[in-house]
């Protein structure tokens, strides 16, 4: 649907099998234009035009956008006898998933989980699909640089393994800002440091580290803290560790945050 970094990536990786892969080019910048040339995907007008013409509608968006995204979709599938297979692969909620597939029909959503980066190689990145046609979808991507693994035919299970996935690789992190943070307000910085690095934790590395990897995405991993403290919720379980790493992120965002 729109191909930043891991949308371009994703699309050119079932161009082999789709034989052409379109992207709606409204209201888009000229660097996704440019990526998506780079990638040999083909320009339409709009969502609508994108729907209509679609065996298959990837969705890669920031995760707080997936429902309106799909609801765009629903509009223009509106009266459509052809009905499109609808991968829903941001980082979202089982409960977004399940309001998708009402939109769009339970047996034409799969719900996907991309974890790794973008894929140019194999052996980077790994597609978690579940939901009725998830072998079929999962198909498309036999050969590509991105591993397609079925969950199952339960819609949600992809979102729920995602969204654990990201409490380590994004809520933990979360903890060494926080931590920093809290020494630098009460002068007890360089105490903190000479703990840590005593119990083996070099917390400069961390920082330096998880500065490299979200300085320009905390923004988005905010949103996607935000999908995973709703995940722990529909489950009975504690939200609160994705909240309050939602709130770093976000204060990180509009704050920045300096590593040294």
């Amino acid at each position: 649907m729109h191909p930043g970094a891991m949308g371009a990536a994703v699309g050119s990786a079932v161009k082999p099998r789709a034989g052409a892969v379109i992207w709606a080019a409204e209201g888009r910048s000229q660097s996704t234009s440019k990526r998506a040339e780079l990638a040999d995907l083909v320009a339409v007008p709009d969502v609508a035009a994108l729907a209509r013409r679609c065996d298959l509608i990837v969705s890669i968006c920031p995760p707080h956008a997936a429902l309106e995204v799909a609801e765009q979709v629903a509009a223009a599938l509106e009266g459509q006898a052809k009905r499109p297979f609808y991968l829903e692969a941001n980082a979202v909620a089982p409960d977004t998933v399940h309001r998708i597939a009402t939109l769009l029909g339970p047996d034409r959503v799969v719900d996907g989980a991309v974890i790794g980066p973008p894929a140019w190689e194999p052996g980077t990145t790994v597609l978690w699909l579940s939901g009725v046609a998830a072998k079929t979808v999962g198909a498309l991507f036999a050969g590509s640089p991105f591993e397609a693994r079925v969950l199952g035919a339960d819609l949600g299970a992809a979102s729920v393994l995602k969204a654990c996935f990201a409490l380590q690789s994004k809520a933990l992190p979360a903890v060494w800002l926080l931590l920093a943070e809290a020494a630098e307000k009460a002068g007890v910085t360089e105490a903190l440091y000479g703990e840590l690095a005593h119990h083996g934790v070099d917390l400069t590395a961390q920082l330096a580290q998880i500065s490299a990897r979200a300085s320009t995405r905390a923004w988005r991993w905010a949103g996607e803290m935000d999908e995973a403290a709703e995940t722990m919720a529909s489950l009975g379980l504690p939200d609160g560790f994705s909240r309050a790493a939602a709130e770093v992120y976000r204060r990180w965002s509009a704050e920045g945050f300096n590593s040294d």
